[in-house]
């Protein structure tokens, strides 16, 4: 078999499963370790994968810098979010400091808690508006108010969050990435969520399947540093993640 031949074909099995290990390279094409690793090394220099001890992980996708308004992302996977969101808030408890971030899951959560002796915070207007409504004890950061995404960011919030000891943090993402964590298109608001999951003892991002292996502009957070939920089991090198959580 000819080399570019076998590496286009490597590169398929890499993209449809998401990584691959040096020993399954030998064992489908009857080919020596060296040859795999240098297969891989070869592919991992044209961009076309991530090499990794052991083996390969599929290239992540394109930077996204765009956002939806918060109107289109309430057409976008509802049902998927509802499902995440309700499963969220079964999460809290009377005693717990609530951390609220905005978007459109986090808000969908609202709908589903009933716990009125937990004390929510957020950044977001049309949250801190709807709990308010449902009798919650809600707490509002101040700030500036991003138009597009309706949550509060600033030096104002910085401040704000840096006085508060969260037990539980809810947050929405643009993109979730093994290599490139937890991201979103806008510097400010980044900085708003990192800030804020850095106060919780539990930080949840709270993800639909459409939000993996994908990047926005600017990371808030490792993958590593929180737990995600999500309502399909993740496959690939997500597999077996010990941070996921396949809401039922």
């Amino acid at each position: 078999m000819l080399t570019e031949h076998r590496q286009e074909l490597i590169l398929n099995l890499v993209n449809e499963k998401g990584s691959i290990t040096v020993s399954e390279l030998r064992e489908k094409f009857g080919i020596s370790e060296s040859t795999a690793r240098r297969d891989l090394t070869d592919l991992d220099k044209a961009g076309k994968l991530t090499k990794v001890f052991g083996g390969a992980i599929a290239m992540e996708g394109g930077v996204t810098t765009t956002e939806l308004s918060m109107m289109q992302k309430l057409e976008v996977n509802m049902d998927e979010k509802k499902r995440i969101a309700r499963y969220a808030a079964s999460l809290i408890g009377p005693e717990d400091f609530v951390y609220l971030d905005a978007g459109t899951t986090t808000e969908c959560m609202i709908e589903f808690l009933t716990c009125k002796e937990a004390t929510y915070v957020t950044n977001a207007v049309a949250h801190g508006r709807k709990m308010a409504q449902k009798g919650l004890k809600v707490i509002m950061i101040g700030g500036e108010l991003k138009a597009i995404t309706e949550a509060i960011i600033g030096a104002q919030a910085l401040l704000d969050i840096g006085r508060y000891h969260f037990t539980k943090g809810f947050f929405g993402t643009n993109g979730v990435s093994r290599q490139n964590g937890f991201t979103t298109p806008d510097q400010s608001e980044a900085l708003t969520k990192s800030a804020a999951l850095g106060h919780c003892a539990i930080g949840y991002v709270l993800a639909d399947e459409d939000k993996f292996r994908k990047t926005s502009a600017v990371t808030f957070a490792a993958f590593e540093e929180a737990t995600i939920l999500t309502n399909t089991a993740p496959t690939g090198h997500y597999a077996n993640c010990r941070n996921i959580i396949v809401v039922p």
